[in-house]
């Protein structure tokens, strides 16, 4: 099996991006939603065959990365209230398969896990993705507790199976669904520390960059007191995309509810 990588974002997954959750308050995230949006075009384009996305809110082990295998993935936003919508995909069962021999084979520790439902870190990123879009297959997976240079290196072990020059092989996207600090503003979900705007500005501006090294040196400290959720999420991309040269395009960014919501492209220059 060839797999090539033709697409590749950091996606923001917060519910009130969709518009019968959101109604009103969208116009609160107008930049995020225009950027989703954007990206969904270029999806569209690329016509991936497969998306890998990692979610922080898929079953999550402290000790092993998680792989998820369902006949179909499926999800609804009936708990935000939106009873209209919902999005359902077949696995790529093949390209899990062999995703998880060659983690094993680097002898990182993983867990392929029976579990078919979408949480919202997968629906709202698909929702934009896929919605114009029929037929993707899914590998969907979790990251794990372990130190972000590990996820670097699980990422670069997958990106290794993507690296095919056919142009007949399968087109595969990925993507790393994550918000950042959680604690901007007093009224954020997380309470408030002055801590996760230094983390959110530095993230951003080394992406910017494309600074690898300093994203895996960030100080777990202040990762921490940021309440983030899409770190390991984005290391494990980075990881991916060390297998190729490419550009990085932060589309947006904002934090309007007190949680950073950042959406990036990644320009992967064709071989």
């Amino acid at each position: 099996m060839t797999s090539r990588l033709v697409f590749a974002s950091i996606c923001p997954h917060p519910p009130i991006l969709i518009p019968k959750i959101g109604k009103d308050n969208l116009e609160n995230v107008l930049k995020t939603l225009a950027s989703l949006q954007e990206l969904g075009k270029k999806f569209k384009e690329e016509k991936p065959d497969t998306v890998i996305l990692v979610s922080p809110h898929a079953p999550f082990s402290s000790s092993s990365f998680s792989i998820f295998q369902a006949r179909k993935f499926y999800g609804d936003f009936g708990m935000f209230g939106d009873f209209g919508d919902s999005l359902s995909f077949d696995s790529d069962s093949s390209l899990a398969g062999y995703l998880v021999k060659r983690i094993k084979k680097e002898k990182m520790p993983i867990n392929l896990i029976s579990y078919p439902e979408l949480d919202h870190g997968a629906l709202v990123p698909l929702y934009y993705l896929t919605k114009e879009l029929e037929d993707v297959k899914l590998v969907l997976m979790s990251f794990s507790g372990l130190d972000l240079s590990t996820h670097f290196k699980f990422g670069r072990e997958l990106g290794k199976l993507l690296a095919s020059n056919d142009k007949k092989s399968k087109k595969v996207a990925c993507v790393a669904s994550g918000d950042l600090s959680h604690r901007l503003t007093p009224s954020a979900p997380a309470g408030y520390s002055e801590r996760g705007r230094e983390f959110d500005e530095k993230l951003v501006e080394l992406l910017k960059k494309n600074d690898v090294k300093e994203i895996l040196n960030l100080d777990p400290i202040l990762a921490e007191e940021a309440g983030e959720c899409g770190l390991r999420s984005i290391v494990i991309l980075l990881g991916v995309l060390s297998n190729f040269k490419y550009k990085p395009e932060v589309l947006s960014y904002e934090g309007p509810f007190g949680v950073g919501y950042l959406t990036c492209d990644f320009q992967i220059k064709k071989k």
